[in-house]
């Protein structure tokens, strides 16, 4: 039995944007323990910490979390790294029916944390609602069989935080893979205003964006969802991103379209290779959860950047033992923000994204799922 006290202790933080709410050194405790752990858990972990100018010992004394090696969220479409823990763990995937795949795996107590972290966050905007069913319109792929993609499992995870009343999936299963049901997601949406249950609506922005415009052009009437409705997306824009539109005119579509009101429209920002979740505020604003921490690097030099400049996303976070991904740099580009500067309520820093650095042949899960959309 996996012995973590300071990790649990932090990944059941109930504030997850109560940064003043967090005991002094919690975060660094964790980060040793978790660590260290990764040290005598994951074959060649500490090798790698050599090779980076650490050891074990360094370990009890670093304060400055920024100078733990990290390991690039590509790499994982190369390798799978896994600790003892991981060997017989669930496996997630983070891409559709081709191209190259991350693939992670994560024994029980780091999904647990995963999840956990996402229930206090849903909680803390008021989306946990156990006594009202909704529909649900879920722009991702119709599970086959036992489900690995990580943002299907992510959205039938997502959808335990409102009783499921009717859900529909916009990618759906034709036997050979997967397409887009274009008119399927307009009928459900049709019916879900006739039915008068509050909707949300899970998934990729493209896929939502292509229905509303194809709604426009068909001069289809505005249906008026339920006030309570939701509207939560991620996964990005990938091979439509030369159509990508701002997020203030998709949330203002959204509302004129569906009755949704703008502060009812956010996005959330995570990866299967780092599970903790980043969600909009009100604001549209990705605030960093106490969870974790972020730091921003330059592409050239891989400096850590200061606030307002824009460098490659660095994420630490202590809530993994089945792989070494405590410690892991993507391949957005973001600025960071300090919390000041955003009147939310949140006491964390918060980021902005810019979209990818340079191109690859590398796909992720959205970048399979957009291309669906040109037989549309």
């Amino acid at each position: 039995m996996i012995c973590l006290p300071h990790t649990d202790a932090l990944c059941a933080l109930p504030l997850p944007y109560g940064q003043t709410c967090v005991p002094e050194g919690l975060f660094e405790r964790a980060m040793h323990e978790v660590s260290l752990f990764h040290c005598h858990h994951t074959p060649g972990y500490e090798h790698w910490l050599e090779a980076n100018g650490l050891d074990a010992l360094a370990l009890e004394t670093l304060d400055d979390w920024s100078r733990l090696p990290p390991l690039y969220a590509h790499y994982f479409k190369r390798r799978l790294l896994l600790s003892d823990t991981g060997e017989d763990a669930l496996e997630l995937t983070s891409s559709g029916t081709h191209g190259q795949k991350s693939r992670m795996r994560y024994d029980a107590r780091s999904m647990q944390a995963a999840q956990g972290m996402v229930s206090r966050i849903f909680s803390h905007y008021g989306w946990d609602t156990p006594d009202t069913p909704c529909n649900y319109l879920l722009l991702s792929y119709e599970p086959v069989g036992a489900t690995t993609l990580g943002t299907s499992y992510t959205d039938q995870f997502l959808c335990r935080f409102a009783p499921v009343n009717r859900a529909v999936y916009a990618l759906r299963s034709t036997g050979s893979g997967h397409a887009f049901d274009l008119f399927g997601v307009i009928r459900a949406l049709q019916e879900f205003a006739e039915e008068g249950l509050p909707v949300r609506i899970f998934g990729f922005p493209a896929f939502l964006w292509h229905t509303l415009q194809r709604m426009s052009d068909l001069n289809t009437p505005t249906q008026e969802l339920h006030p309570d409705s939701l509207v939560f997306l991620g996964g990005g824009w990938k091979t439509q991103a030369s159509e990508e539109v701002p997020k203030p005119q998709l949330y203002a579509s959204v509302a004129r379209q569906l009755g949704i009101d703008i502060s009812r429209c956010r996005d959330g920002y995570g990866a299967v290779e780092h599970a903790v979740p980043y969600v909009e505020c009100v604001n549209q604003h990705f605030h960093v959860p106490v969870y974790s921490r972020v730091f921003l690097r330059d592409p050239v030099d891989f400096s850590v950047q200061p606030y307002g400049r824009p460098g490659l996303l660095h994420f630490v976070s202590p809530y993994i033992t089945s792989s070494p991904a405590h410690s892991v740099v993507m391949s957005d580009l973001a600025t960071l923000h300090p919390a000041s500067t955003c009147d939310c309520g949140a006491a964390t820093d918060w980021f902005e994204l810019h979209g990818r650095a340079g191109t690859s042949a590398s796909r992720s899960c959205a970048m399979a799922a957009s291309e669906l959309i040109r037989s549309a």
